[in-house]
């Protein structure tokens, strides 16, 4: 959409929105050198009013609140949503209209039952950076001795892709909440090893490569990450989150939580190569300035989008290769003259 057509309320938002996007570190995507992951679990992302204006009697999620959103998914290459309804207006018209014709999705359907909460699990890419390799599919338990075990509320997303010569897969999902944080342990618990003892056991056997370097994000519902059990059941299995994610908050409340997630399986079979570049975008406060963050947050979200950036440069190390040299040296290029 053409900046001009946006409102005095929207572009004063925008402004402020992209201080603190600089503010965040969130690096350019640089062409055959990076590529940024991120996830996100916008509130209940379904329905919108088509007007700039806010309007008591319609949905409040409207066009200055989509424009914000596209503000900050396009700081990325490809983003994992959560809290996608079963009404994909909101959805639709974001990529239309804001991100433009070079964005795709990939969708899943509604989990059928109550506790799927008509939900969709989701990723956005940027076709221009990144492109789907072909796998995708939702993720079920297989059957247990006694019969079929107990399924995810909501079932996980798995989906492979590509961004120049690297390729990974992104497993995506939104735990249960429950009453209580105990209500969500055995949901965390299952994932957890589900991913470890069949996805990962995949990717190391060699058999098969559909899911090579395995990324796992989403909405995990845990209230912090350290001495807490449900942090501790989500990596008991290996799983392991980047020191710099380890400490941010990914709510908006006055309470820091840590419900959002990116994290891998650290060893020989993840090969991305992560820059130390990772955060969140604390929209909190800068956009709706009029409204309470109560308020703020059906119209955005009331959770800060997570995200980190690898390096796709490989240059230096088949250089080096090429020269017998040790690619992990200081300056493996020091014998070559000037």
């Amino acid at each position: 959409m053409d900046h001009s057509q946006y409102s005095v309320a929207a572009t004063e938002d925008l402004v402020r929105l992209r201080r603190r996007i600089a503010r965040a570190g969130v690096p350019a995507r640089r062409t055959d050198a990076n590529v940024i992951v991120g996830t996100w679990n916008i509130q209940k992302f379904g329905g919108f009013h088509p007007a700039w204006a806010e309007n008591p009697g319609s949905p409040k999620r409207n066009l200055r609140a989509l424009a914000l959103i596209a503000e900050i998914v396009r700081c990325f290459d490809v983003i994992a949503l959560q809290e996608v309804q079963r009404e994909t207006a909101a959805l639709r018209h974001l990529m239309a209209e804001f991100l433009g014709p070079h964005w795709a999705v990939l969708l899943t359907d509604v989990t059928a039952g109550d506790k799927g909460n008509s939900e969709r699990l989701a990723y956005l890419y940027d076709t221009r950076r990144v492109l789907p390799s072909g796998l995708s599919g939702e993720i079920v338990l297989p059957p247990a001795p006694a019969g079929l075990p107990e399924q995810f509320d909501r079932t996980p997303y798995i989906a492979g892709f590509r961004a120049g010569g690297e390729h990974f897969t992104l497993l995506t999902a939104h735990i249960r909440y429950g009453e209580l944080p105990a209500d969500r342990l055995a949901e965390l618990q299952r994932f957890a090893g589900h991913t470890a003892h069949e996805l990962r056991a995949r990717t190391r056997s060699g058999q098969s490569r559909e899911e090579p370097n395995l990324l796992v994000l989403g909405d995990f519902n845990i209230d912090k990450r350290q001495g807490n059990p449900l942090f501790d059941a989500f990596v008991e299995t290996g799983l392991w989150v980047p020191e710099a994610l380890q400490a941010v908050r990914t709510t908006t409340g006055k309470v820091a939580k840590h419900y959002d997630q990116i994290a891998w399986f650290q060893g020989e079979d993840f090969g991305l190569r992560p820059s130390g570049r990772a955060g969140t975008i604390d929209f909190a406060g800068a956009v709706y300035q009029e409204f309470s963050q109560s308020q703020v947050s059906p119209r955005v979200s009331d959770h800060l989008p997570l995200w980190i950036e690898f390096a796709t440069d490989r240059s230096d190390e088949a250089m080096a290769r090429v020269l017998g040299a040790d690619a992990n040296s200081p300056d493996p290029f020091v014998a070559v003259p000037d």
